[in-house]
């Protein structure tokens, strides 16, 4: 495996971070990015242009990684060529959320072939319900195949997310790419930092992924009374308090995170399922914390990865930690890459939502919040 990055920025035009001469060899690129510059028909020719033969893949951020870098307007360009490895993408549209599942399971059937080792999903990040996304997944890959990936971002606006293949930058767009190879090794890792606060309080009202109700009372009121001044800023300040939805096992968690709310029903909705019934709990964080569970993802996916070195690193972390770490953000991508060395390609993005399986050598994903997620890639 051979890689080559580029960044493009407004004031400085397209500048090569790497050059090892992909340009008729590249079969995938990785196009991660500002919203509106995904949308700019130039700049995705001007990629297509440079490389002919690949398959050009992508999402809109809530900021761009390269290597140990933040960036809010730019685009980070990473192209990929696979000496033993195929590469196919499948796209489905999304209308509405209601056809999360669906589309997810679509996506899988038209991938699940001979020889797919992994999925990476890159997915609209506001009309979808992340974790009926990933149900329709699983319900077709059966456990066979794992999937990481993310939720396209927009800054903290939740205004718009796009998704780019071979074309300029579209809403309601999911796209998967599968990788198909006996020579591929992936791995993957994801964690928190956060801590929870207070007391369970019971999901008395639910539809899916709305929240309308906690111990009878209206989601939005509690979350009001937790954010005082923060309240003007919903929902993009509801990220510094997601929810810790408990599982039937005891052990495992979730963290789940609001897209939006509705101040004429009281209601919240979030980027996977809070489903009726279950208990739940605020949630907050420190950003040596954070930091730490992003060194923790990278332990993971290391291990999972087995003795071998990467050659690629994609970094999904949410948007919320973000917020969180401000001026500190760049020490969680430092602290991937002290478990990794130098020598890797570092790409990615700050997401409204990670894909990933719970543990690493499981196949089965869910939608995760407020993670790092870390997918590495290793061609022997």
């Amino acid at each position: 495996m051979i890689t080559e990055q580029s960044i493009y920025s407004r004031t400085e035009g397209w500048i090569k971070k790497s050059n090892n001469n992909l340009g008729q060899k590249a079969q995938l690129v990785f196009l991660f990015g500002n919203k509106d510059l995904l949308k700019d028909l130039q700049l995705i020719e001007y990629v297509k242009t440079t490389y002919p033969a690949a398959q050009v893949a992508g999402c809109s951020t809530a900021g761009e990684i390269y290597r140990d870098e933040v960036f809010d307007s730019n685009i980070v360009c990473t192209a990929v060529f696979f000496e033993k490895t195929r590469v196919e993408i499948a796209m489905e549209r999304i209308s509405m959320m209601g056809d999360s599942f669906l589309v997810g399971k679509k996506i899988a059937e038209k991938l699940d072939t001979g020889n797919l080792v992994h999925i990476m999903i890159l997915s609209e990040g506001l009309n979808i319900n992340g974790s009926e996304l990933t149900k329709g997944l699983n319900s077709r890959l059966n456990n066979k195949v794992p999937v990481t990936g993310g939720l396209a971002g927009d800054q903290a606006d939740f205004s718009e997310t796009v998704i780019v293949h071979n074309h300029p930058g579209e809403k309601n767009l999911v796209l998967a790419i599968g990788f198909y190879s006996d020579h591929l090794q992936v791995g993957y890792g994801s964690m928190g930092g956060w801590d929870s606060f207070g007391v369970d309080r019971e999901v008395t009202r639910s539809n899916g992924n709305i929240l309308y109700e906690l111990d009878g009372h209206p989601a939005l009121e509690l979350y009001k009374r937790y954010l005082g001044h923060h309240t003007a800023n919903l929902p993009a300040s509801a990220l510094l308090f997601p929810l810790s939805l408990r599982l039937q096992n005891p052990e495992v968690s979730l963290v789940r995170t609001v897209l939006s709310v509705n101040e004429e029903d009281g209601s919240m909705i979030f980027a996977g399922d809070i489903p009726q019934g279950e208990y739940v709990r605020l949630m907050n964080a420190s950003s040596d914390k954070l930091i730490d569970g992003a060194s923790g993802a990278a332990e993971m996916s290391k291990t999972s990865l087995g003795s071998s070195d990467p050659d690629l690193i994609i970094l999904i972390s949410c948007v919320g930690r973000k917020l969180v770490l401000k001026q500190r953000v760049e020490e969680e991508l430092e602290t991937v890459r002290e478990v990794f060395g130098d020598h890797p390609a570092t790409t990615g993005f700050y997401s409204y939502g990670e894909i990933c399986p719970i543990k690493p050598f499981e196949q089965h994903c869910e939608l995760h919040n407020q993670t790092m997620t870390i997918t590495v890639f290793k061609e022997s």
